[in-house]
């Protein structure tokens, strides 16, 4: 087995582990109860199922200017999508004390 042959299957366990989590996660989104859970299963899942699946292409794609493409790409995704799910979570805490308070729920 040459070093090739390893790295493409490498990148293609990346890949289908990657798609595999975001389908795990798909499906999450709909069978969850409430909004924190879905949040939940977004937040973290959609984060590890993409970062997989950079590190895949990353790998099919060698070395040169499409990977430092893809690492930035990574790189904006692993700062901000835990931040984004988070500012999600606030506001909808913050808009259901808002109707407790005037006697909606």
């Amino acid at each position: 087995m040459t070093v090739t042959t390893m790295v493409v299957a490498t990148a293609w366990i990346l890949l289908s582990l990657g798609g595999l989590l975001l389908i795990i996660s798909a499906i999450g989104l709909v069978r969850m109860p409430d909004l924190y859970t879905r949040m939940h299963a977004a937040g973290i899942i959609d984060t590890l199922g993409l970062l997989l699946a950079l590190g895949g292409l990353a790998l099919q794609a060698e070395f040169g200017a499409i990977t430092l493409r893809l690492a930035l790409i990574a790189f904006f995704v692993l700062i901000t999508a835990p931040v984004a799910i988070h500012s999600l979570c606030l506001v909808a805490r913050h808009h259901q004390a808002e109707e407790k308070k005037q006697g909606h729920i």
